[in-house]
């Protein structure tokens, strides 16, 4: 069923567990998801890279959409790290009401203007939005953030964007890196914490692919309810294409196509354990026109 972002996030925070959310590119992706959410009655998101919308456009939202119609479990569609105004206003059209409004690589001052702007059209199409202060260092997609580029969250100033910008969820930088960690994984949960303190909208962390279980499990009980998954799906998937294209028996098509399904799938079921949001799909009863329904800020 197509779930309302908002929704689920809410009802994992309060019942302190995470969900998934895994960027996809093609059917493949998409079946890897939803098979995984419905053999583990888990909730899910089916996220797309402004790289992913760039290829596929309409058709690929539409797949994702009908897609979590279709399913048994809740599952949201997700625009992940927008930065351009017009993937915005082209998710919306297309019947996406879930946008990251990225705008952590400006300034703060113009990161906070443009996405107080962006929330309020995304809120007028009855949607919600997660945004990012700090900047993730790492790489994602052929986008890179070196080191030196990437800046941690402030406590502080996290509680003025969220009350001027007046976001949904917010996306947290404590150490986490796009791509692969290349050194063991460090994160200041301090930062966290306080930052959990100090607003009240659901928290995001991005960069868990990697990451230790302990490290998953103590950010959970610090209040973060959404995870993003890119790295680790996308390399089984890359993994399984090679072997079955390479190996020494020439397989079908479709036969490489569904072992890239499977190899995915069994990346995302890992991960919606390792979250606690496996066995939690009963928990998420409201229907997704009620939500639609409410009124707006």
């Amino acid at each position: 069923m197509l779930a309302s972002t908002q929704e689920l996030l809410e009802t994992a925070r309060r019942n302190i567990y995470a969900i998934g959310g895994f960027n996809v590119y093609n059917l493949e992706g998409v079946k890897a998801v939803i098979n995984a959410a419905e053999f583990n009655r888990s909730p899910a998101l089916l996220q797309l890279h402004p790289s992913a919308l760039k290829y596929g456009r309409s058709p690929l939202i539409a797949m994702c959409l009908e897609a979590a119609r279709s399913a048994t479990v809740p599952i949201a569609v997700h625009l992940d790290h927008s930065s351009a105004a017009a993937d915005i206003h082209e998710a919306l059209q297309s019947g996406m009401t879930s946008i990251m409004v990225d705008g952590s690589h400006l300034p703060y001052e113009q990161n906070l203007a443009f996405t107080r702007e962006m929330t309020r059209l995304v809120h007028a199409h009855h949607g919600i939005v997660e945004a990012e202060i700090g900047r993730i260092s790492g790489t994602e997609d052929g986008l890179t953030v070196a080191e030196k580029e990437a800046k941690m969250t402030d406590p502080e100033q996290a509680i003025e964007f969220v009350q001027a910008t007046k976001v949904d969820a917010l996306a947290v930088t404590i150490g986490n890196v796009h791509g692969e960690y290349q050194s063991p994984p460090r994160l200041d949960f301090d930062r966290l914490a306080k930052i959990r303190r100090l607003i009240q909208v659901p928290l995001v962390l991005h960069g868990a692919s990697g990451l230790p279980e302990a490290m998953i499990s103590q950010s959970i009980q610090l209040g973060v309810c959404k995870f993003n998954v890119n790295t680790e799906v996308r390399q089984a998937y890359m993994q399984a294409l090679k072997q079955g294209m390479c190996g020494d028996e020439t397989q079908d098509l479709l036969e490489i196509a569904a072992a890239t399904i499977t190899a995915m799938q069994a990346v995302i079921t890992a991960k919606l354990i390792l979250f606690g949001s496996a066995y939690k799909a009963h928990l998420h009863e409201t229907p997704y026109a009620a939500m639609l329904a409410k009124p707006q800020r």
